[in-house]
């Protein structure tokens, strides 16, 4: 059967809290830890690059780590494949990430590699945390070599996508945490016939929650269906 796609919008801000460990738990307690110790004078922070497939949380890791250091009142230098505006590296930033590296243009590399050695080697003597995400293991990615072996200098982490029975338990724990139940027949449904990755599994509840308080309609089926019909 073949799965849909969907334009439906953002999806609410990534967080640790909200990030399902499944088989990448050493990955999430190595990013919690960075994240606890990243604004201690005294931390000496080594790079970390997370790698997997598209789906398996890598940016959503990411994003929640800058939402966290960001909580704690520190200012972050973030790039994506995405980012047209490149500022020189600042001294007040307590972090670098670094996100689909694996799709960066000759001169996001520039400035990816220009961030990398600022963080180790800063004009202050205080090293930063980097932490970078892409597709691919650090060996393997089409880059300049000397970025390319920097990303792997550190901790690297292959995250894995989570199974059929994992994405059933996110999917209702993230409708619990709306206030909402998600029968297991919705999900199935949703599993099915929809995109499977995380990330737009997470856009579809959202649109339906909303869909599902504007209509005052419990989620089912024939509410998700309908919610189809009217887009």
């Amino acid at each position: 059967m073949k799965q849909l796609a969907l334009d439906i919008g953002l999806a609410p801000m990534p967080t640790l809290e909200r990030f399902f460990p499944g088989p990448n738990a050493a990955a999430l307690e190595h990013v919690l830890q960075s994240v606890h110790t990243s604004t201690s004078d005294a931390h000496s922070p080594v790079p970390t690059y997370l790698w997997g497939e598209p789906g398996s949380g890598k940016s959503h890791l990411l994003k929640a780590v800058r939402e966290a250091l960001r909580e704690q009142g520190a200012s972050v230098g973030w790039r994506d494949a995405r980012s047209k505006y490149a500022p020189a590296f600042d001294e007040r930033w307590t972090a670098v990430i670094l996100d689909d590296v694996h799709l960066y243009s000759t001169s996001q590399q520039a400035v990816a590699f220009n961030w990398f050695i600022n963080a180790m080697s800063p004009a202050n003597g205080v090293p930063r945390w980097v932490l970078a995400a892409g597709n691919l293991p650090p060996s393997d990615l089409p880059l300049r070599a000397d970025l390319r072996s920097r990303l792997g200098w550190g901790d690297v982490f292959q995250l894995h996508l989570l199974d059929e029975t994992e994405r059933h338990m996110v999917l209702r724990q993230e409708a619990a945490a709306r206030g909402v139940t998600l029968g297991g027949d919705v999900v199935d449904y949703m599993l099915r016939r929809f995109s499977r990755d995380l990330g737009s599994l997470m856009q579809l509840l959202d649109k339906l929650d909303h869909h599902a308080l504007r209509t005052q309609r419990a989620i089912t089926i024939p509410l998700l269906k309908d919610m189809l019909d009217t887009e």
